[in-house]
């Protein structure tokens, strides 16, 4: 039922824009007071370690589903391995509509491009993957930004990733 439901929304707010924006803005758009930080790539391409990070709601078919009942989102993410195949792969996001993402994956994840950058030495290689859900709000907003993110970004760091391809949903 709450599928259906989400579903809906998401309908709606696509055949209503008027509509979405005004149910945005009941949010605090986020600010960072620092400057964000930027660090220009060191090296060609070819010598980078790349990560795909998304927000489509990717997970591998074996890994638990997004929480979809909570209706601020789930602020945790899904580890997406370099080597997995779109077949692997599936969403659980109904916030958007994915039909044409369930059909080739690579639109909100191209994995298989990036597979095929590295087995020709275009970049070094494809490093661990991740994927969020791109709905958070109220409380999850924190948690997001003092515990997942910085999770994430430890591992990448730590499996040498040199550079990350975030794509939204």
């Amino acid at each position: 039922m709450r599928r259906a439901f989400n579903q809906l929304g998401a309908w709606l707010y696509r055949a209503m824009p008027g509509l979405g924006q005004r149910w945005a803005k009941r949010f605090q758009v986020q600010s960072v007071a620092a400057q964000i930080p930027w660090t220009p790539l060191r090296g060609t391409l070819a010598q980078q370690r790349i990560s795909l990070i998304t927000t489509g709601g990717v997970h591998l078919r074996t890994d638990p589903a997004f929480d979809m009942h909570d209706p601020h989102g789930d602020p945790s993410f899904r580890l997406i391995p370099a080597t997995a195949s779109p077949n692997d792969l599936m969403i659980t996001h109904d916030y958007y509509d994915h039909r044409d993402a369930d059909r080739d994956l690579n639109i909100v994840l191209p994995i298989s491009h990036f597979q095929q950058l590295a087995a020709r030495g275009t970049i070094q290689s494809l490093g661990p993957c991740y994927s969020f859900m791109g709905h958070i709000t109220d409380e999850h907003i924190e948690t997001l930004i003092k515990q997942t993110a910085p999770t994430v970004a430890r591992n990448l760091r730590e499996a040498g990733v040199t550079a990350a391809v975030l794509t939204p949903a």
